[in-house]
């Protein structure tokens, strides 16, 4: 309510701090946001999955940021992935040349999403893996795992991580190989096979 000139109190319309939020489909994505390969790069893969809840329902409205070394198992220090027009302000989007490693895409109405970025190399003692930052309704903080993709089985059992984690749930962290450079990773919130998430301290 607020106090009128006339000392009555009239209702105040609800704004999106009011009402059930966080809006993650409002002014976070962007144009090529899934799209973090350059052009018609030979070590280019594509990643498809879905966001499940408890009950193994989709989530219309997820949201996911992904970053991923290179081939070479280098992280990119480049910038590019939202340029901006200095003139305008206006969303200019990626270049298309320039691999910065980082990528942020939503789900649809059936809760897939899906991105193409590069082959990821190993780094040090890890074995090749894509970091995930998963924000959904219903989360009071986002979520982190990873993605390993599964072509190197040696590494995947010499990983450091994975070495911490159960036996029978490690696979919730590892891609299946769709064939063709695609590979499937669904993010299954809670619940009977629900993904290993990470935290950082």
């Amino acid at each position: 309510m607020t106090e009128t000139g006339t000392g009555r109190a009239e209702p105040v319309l609800p704004t999106p701090s009011h009402t059930v939020g966080p809006f993650y489909g409002h002014a976070l994505p962007f144009p090529g946001g899934g799209d973090i390969a350059p052009l018609g790069h030979p070590d280019t893969i594509t990643l498809r999955g879905r966001v499940l809840d408890g009950a193994g329902e989709p989530l219309p409205d997820a949201f996911l940021e992904l970053w991923g070394a290179g081939p070479d198992g280098e992280v990119a220090r480049i910038d590019g992935s939202m340029r901006r027009d200095p003139a305008s302000g206006g969303f200019l989007g990626r270049d298309g040349v320039e691999f910065t490693g980082w990528g942020r895409v939503q789900t649809d109405a059936g809760g897939h999403w899906s991105a193409r970025t590069l082959r990821p190399g190993a780094r040090g003692r890890c074995a090749p893996y894509l970091s995930v930052c998963v924000f959904a309704r219903g989360l009071m903080k986002h979520l982190f795992t990873r993605i390993y993709l599964p072509d190197h089985p040696a590494a995947l059992a010499a990983d450091p991580l994975l070495a911490r984690v159960a036996e029978d749930r490690r696979a919730t962290l590892i891609a299946a190989d769709r064939g063709r450079g695609a590979y499937g990773f669904d993010i299954r919130l809670q619940g009977e096979g629900e993904t290993v998430f990470l935290e950082y301290q």
